[in-house]
């Protein structure tokens, strides 16, 4: 299981370290770093996160403010110069608490206990009804199923959406955002304004452009760095 995580603190180089960390654990995916509570309040509202590295004094809106202010936050790891704040912390249901500067070893405890909790909530989500494993279009007139997992990519055009799966092409009459509202976020990533991809169908990554097969397709340049972490995960492998 891929744990998305988000790190928020208002020190560059604490960020910085953080996401380093980050890179270095098997199954964590950094989706971003925001300097501040309001940042990152927003960066919530639009993206799914799993685990939240909190800092907690910051300006004009705390940690332990953003928390409540969240109806249903993630699980969250404290990471602060500050012990005092550790009993209200917890009062949080926080995962841990780790007080700067925080040693690798420790870091690393933190997530496994975030790991083993976040895995506990999906055995539970199996209990419930899960998302469709297709989906339904209306193309020539006929309505089409669509298995998820055949669908490499889609493209805008103009007002209609083409569906690439392995052997065919459909289209359809929706929009790009329609058809991404009805995918699993964890599976597909909007990496341009006209495209949507398979994040496991892409199999090579070239500056602005990645490949599925022979297929080349642009990225936007301020999602460039998100597609790269998505994919690569942080977890490159270099001579």
């Amino acid at each position: 299981m891929i744990t998305r995580c988000l790190i928020v603190d208002d020190e560059p180089l604490a960020r910085e370290g953080l996401a380093k960390y980050v890179q270095k654990m098997p199954g964590l995916t950094l989706i971003g770093a925001c300097q501040s509570a309001f940042e990152a309040l927003q960066y919530l509202q639009k993206e799914k996160i799993d685990l939240l590295f909190l800092d907690i004094q910051m300006p004009d809106m705390t940690g332990l403010e953003l928390i409540k202010a969240l109806p249903t936050p993630p699980k969250v790891i404290f990471t602060t110069a500050y012990r005092e704040f550790a009993v209200e912390g917890f009062d949080l249901n926080a995962i841990d608490y780790l007080v700067k500067p925080i040693p690798f070893d420790r870091f690393a405890r933190a997530v496994q206990k975030a790991q083993k909790a976040l895995g506990a909530n999906v055995q539970d989500a199996k209990q419930e009804p899960t998302q469709s494993d297709q989906i339904f279009i209306k193309s020539d007139g006929q309505i089409i199923k669509i298995p998820i997992r055949e669908i490499l990519y889609a493209e805008s055009a103009k007002d209609y959406v083409f569906i690439h799966t392995e052997t065919q092409r459909y289209m359809a009459l929706l929009s790009l955002k329609q058809l991404e509202g009805n995918l699993p976020r964890a599976l597909f990533f909007r990496v341009h304004r006209s495209y949507l991809v398979a994040i496991a169908a892409i199999n090579r990554l070239e500056g602005y452009h990645l490949f599925i097969g022979e297929t080349k397709i642009p990225i936007s340049r301020s999602l460039h760095d998100d597609i790269y972490q998505r994919v690569i995960g942080g977890r490159l492998l270099e001579r």
